[in-house]
């Protein structure tokens, strides 16, 4: 039965392997740079890659999602982990752009296989109603601390090793989240109300649920702008930053050129967004998660217009970094939660799978079209207007969301 107690193994075991987990993915776009110059690439080939790696993420997690509550959550865990470290020392060896292209899809369903759809399902089971939402918000706040060292000890890595060896180092790294798997236990408790349901009458019910639609279409936009983020947002400061005053803050604590702060600003989007996650899954035990859904893409979206308006300077990447990264993954508890609440618990990690799809392949535009519309254009600004776009998109889209439990229509009597 789901534990009274809010720190529990499972929460903590869950919290570790998502700390592993988004402490290698976060990374990504640190080596847009070195493996651009050292092939020679278009900035769209990399970008590819890890659009590509998106999308399979994407797919693959309504996939593990079914596979952990057909099979259990270890084997999910444990498949997701090889293929995870597997794709990661594949690619070390790839030299074409085909080819790293298409071992980015064993990363990406490597990543579904031990990242938010089948640990917050875990995590969500155990944790009492009460507790739900807050021990969501610690889990997806546990992934955003992988993101505050991720970037930094990619770039740290790259001034010792070339980037073929730091991705079999992360290969091997991402192996360490077996050791954690005791602690998730093996039980997944759901009612009998849950348990008189299938698998495909809750899709069903759910894709016939316009609720369920938006939730799916809002989620989008969260995608396309934490996917271009992650994978661009390194090299747009490298080129589109002011200068760093050698005499200023930045510079006094060993932060001297643009490519260093672009790495350090996904850690601060991370670090940001561990109080960012937390609070926003204790708001959603509080409040409707629907209205603070629509409040946090609001926010975003405000965020994004004024940093592309200004002019870009270290103050202003400092600042947006630590603004965006409070309302980074607040939208996981808040989405994750909705759908327990809305569909129940039984099948949270399909259904979280299949919105969370959605998220996916906003991120693969995301990544994708900042790589096409960059070489281009020579820039990334028309690329984040869409990313404001589509924000504004979501904030307004959740506002109709039916946040209700959605019931079994009445059994039909036998004769």
């Amino acid at each position: 039965m789901p534990s009274s107690r809010l720190f529990t193994p499972i929460l903590i075991g869950g919290s570790l392997i998502l700390l592993i987990n988004f402490a290698l993915r976060a990374s990504f776009g640190v080596f847009q740079i070195p493996i651009a110059a050292d092939f020679g690439w278009p900035r769209a080939e990399f970008s590819l890659a890890i659009a590509i790696q998106n999308l399979a993420w994407g797919i693959g997690q309504p996939i593990f999602g079914a596979l952990a509550e057909r099979w259990g959550d270890r084997w999910a865990i444990i498949l997701g982990a090889i293929l995870y470290s597997a794709g990661l020392i594949l690619t070390a060896f790839a030299t074409s752009p085909a080819t790293m292209q298409l071992l980015e899809v064993m990363v990406g369903f490597g990543i579904a296989g031990t990242g938010f759809g089948v640990i917050l399902a875990v995590v969500g089971r155990a944790a009492s109603d009460e507790n739900r939402s807050l021990a969501l918000g610690i889990a997806t706040a546990a992934g955003s601390a992988g993101q505050v060292f991720g970037a930094p000890l990619a770039e740290v890595l790259l001034g010792f090793y070339s980037w073929q060896m730091v991705f079999v180092i992360f290969g091997v790294i991402v192996l360490a989240c077996m050791a954690f798997l005791p602690m998730l236990g093996d039980g997944k408790p759901a009612s009998r109300h849950e348990l008189e349901e299938s698998l495909g009458s809750v899709l069903g019910r759910a894709f016939r649920d316009p609720s369920f639609l938006m939730i799916f279409v809002g989620f989008f936009s969260c995608g396309y702008q934490l996917g271009f983020i992650t994978a661009h947002f390194p090299a747009m400061i490298t080129e589109m930053c002011g200068p760093i005053n050698p005499m200023g803050t930045l510079a006094s604590i060993g932060i001297t050129t643009t490519s260093a702060l672009g790495a350090v600003a996904i850690s601060l989007i991370g670090l940001a967004n561990i109080a960012g996650s937390i609070m926003a899954g204790w708001l959603g035990k509080r409040y409707t998660k629907k209205y603070l859904l629509a409040g946090i893409y609001t926010l975003r979206t405000i965020a994004a217009a004024a940093f592309i308006l200004l002019p870009i300077t270290p103050a202003s990447v400092v600042i947006f970094s630590l603004v965006m990264g409070a309302l980074w993954l607040a939208t996981v508890p808040l989405t994750s939660g909705l759908i327990a609440y809305i569909y129940g618990l039984r099948y949270m990690g399909t259904l979280y799978g299949f919105v969370f799809l959605s998220h996916q392949i906003g991120s693969f535009l995301g990544v994708w079209l900042g790589g096409k519309l960059y070489d281009l254009h020579g820039d990334y600004t028309m690329v984040w207007w869409v990313g404001v776009g589509v924000g504004a998109l979501s904030a307004l889209i959740h506002l109709p969301v039916r946040e209700a439990p959605s019931r079994l229509p009445a059994a039909v009597p036998t004769v």
